[in-house]
């Protein structure tokens, strides 16, 4: 399919109106809305991925750009609460979306909520008055300014909705969610029609990334700008980690990502636009055997599957009425359990690092004590260093193939690359950095206020010009908790990095003794 700047024809439509006025934008950033910034996520992308030979083109914004080498998925790292805390900017202590999965007894009061899904999102928005989060997004605080954000997606509807959740004026577009829906028809008309899904998903990566072209390099198109690849996430979960799928659905992406950078040569963009890429969350190769909720329903902790005595959401544990001593048999039940890793409770006292159970750290210490939402525990499986078949490190006891979720440094350690006129050239940082800081970094590019519910900071130490923040030192340390059990202790320690006010999760290791 041959590509004509948007530029280049006459636009008509509510889409036109959409485009246009990203041109009236408030007078404190007329200058940097000049520059505009694209974000780009491949899901369940490995830093070690990121070679000549698999990922050349973003291997080459590697060499020529600057690399946060100790970047940060946030925890519980899996794909919707990462969409969310790069939007808003926040933890799940401040967002609200603690996971994948979601429990709203409003909505559902036996089962939990799958957020990948648009539908199901909207009715945790209609239950809560509009709350489906409880934190200002990057896309709402754009739009405030003049200007708008668009998303282009080829992962699941949810994901791609909570990139700008109200959609704040701006557009989503994805193969089974275009929002506003008034832009349907135009965008099908201007992009080609939806491919199916497949594993690899090539077809609807290559739709997104024609939609992008389309629209996100046009000069009147969006001062910020996210496309998010579903690959390699979504074929390394069917087909395990270095398999050749992968490696094709890698490459593939790459190569997508390559042809908006070819772009961007042919038109003289590369001086206007920004380029910052991440993931996610990273891979683990998967050999557990059992399911949390298979196992408490083996150990008469839980009735069945489908009861509502005890509701698990992921490694969420709601125990219906807070019950404080099922919760502490369900914790004591687990910390003897060698599969599983990290456990986590409320805290004793707020703002305290140790759990109310003993033995277990609290919500508070990951990020993660939302005061409505939190679940009465939170638990991670166990892991190690084992090397997989194909020479992949890491492997975690949940069932499947792969996966991920967990606080595994190679679930944790993510890519962080930039490039573009607001940065740095050829910089390697040490210093920790986060999916949440990527939207307070963008608003201090364009001079626009950072709101209070942005737990994240300005990476100043990537940007160029007066911006850039004196480094401060990052200070490692680690948390323990401990418990002694029948036969033997529970040791758990979680292991963060602190700079200044900000700390970073890096992952979590549970010990026992026999």
């Amino acid at each position: 399919m041959v590509m004509i700047s948007i530029r280049k024809k006459k636009m008509s439509g509510f889409l036109a109106i959409i485009l246009l006025t990203f041109t009236a934008v408030a007078q404190d950033f007329k200058k940097e809305q000049k520059i505009k910034t694209l974000v780009v996520f491949f899901d369940g992308l490995r830093p070690d991925y990121i070679t000549p030979e698999l990922m050349p083109n973003v291997y080459s914004i590697s060499q020529s750009g600057s690399y946060g080498k100790r970047h940060h998925s946030v925890f519980p790292t899996v794909t919707r609460v990462n969409a969310t805390s790069f939007s808003t900017g926040s933890y799940p202590t401040t967002h609200g979306l603690m996971g994948n999965s979601v429990y709203f007894p409003e909505v559902y009061d036996k089962r939990g909520i799958n957020t990948g899904d648009y539908h199901e999102l909207e009715k945790i928005n209609k239950t809560t008055n509009g709350r489906l989060l409880t934190s200002t997004t990057l896309g709402e605080i754009i739009q405030k300014a003049g200007a708008r954000m668009m998303v282009f997606s080829s992962g699941s509807t949810g994901q791609a909705l909570m990139q700008n959740h109200t959609v704040a004026g701006g557009a989503i577009i994805n193969p089974e969610l275009i929002l506003p829906l008034s832009l349907k028809e135009e965008i099908i008309k201007d992009v080609g029609p939806i491919p199916e899904k497949t594993k690899p998903n090539k077809a609807q990566h290559q739709w997104i990334t024609n939609a992008f072209l389309k629209y996100g390099l046009d000069s009147n198109g969006p001062l910020v700008s996210s496309i998010w690849y579903s690959d390699p996430d979504g074929t390394a979960h069917s087909n395990g980690i270095g398999d050749s799928k992968v490696t094709e659905a890698i490459k593939f992406v790459d190569a997508e990502f390559g042809r908006i950078l070819n772009e961007m040569r042919s038109q003289n963009l590369e001086q206007y636009f920004n380029i910052i890429i991440s993931a996610d969350h990273g891979f683990i190769t998967h050999i557990g055997n059992i399911s949390i909720s298979d196992f408490l329903i083996n150990e008469g902790l839980k009735k069945d599957k489908d009861s509502d005595d005890v509701i698990l959401v992921g490694g969420a544990i709601h125990v219906k009425n807070h019950d404080c001593v099922t919760i502490q048999k369900i914790v004591t039940a687990l910390q003897n359990e060698d599969w599983i890793g990290a456990i986590f409770s409320k805290a004793k006292k707020p703002g305290e690092l140790m759990g109310s159970i003993q033995g277990t750290l609290s919500f508070e210490s990951i990020h993660w004590n939302h005061k409505e939402r939190a679940a009465d525990i939170l638990v991670d499986v166990n892991w190690n260093d084992s090397i997989n078949e194909n020479g992949y490190a890491g492997k975690g006891y949940l069932k499947g193939l792969a996966g991920h979720g967990g606080l595994s440094p190679y679930e944790v350690n993510i890519a962080l690359l930039v490039k573009g006129p607001s940065f740095k050239k050829n910089i390697i940082s040490a210093l920790p950095t986060s999916n949440v800081d990527i939207a307070p970094t963008i608003l201090a590019i364009y001079g626009l206020p950072i709101p209070e519910t942005m737990d994240g900071r300005v990476i100043g130490e990537l940007l160029t010009g007066k911006r850039a923040n004196k480094n401060t030192q990052p200070k490692e340390e680690s948390i323990k908790a401990t418990v002694e059990l029948e036969d033997g202790s529970y040791n758990l320690t979680l292991n963060r990095t602190a700079l200044g006010e900000y700390f970073y999760v890096d992952s979590a290791q549970v010990e026992r003794t026999h």
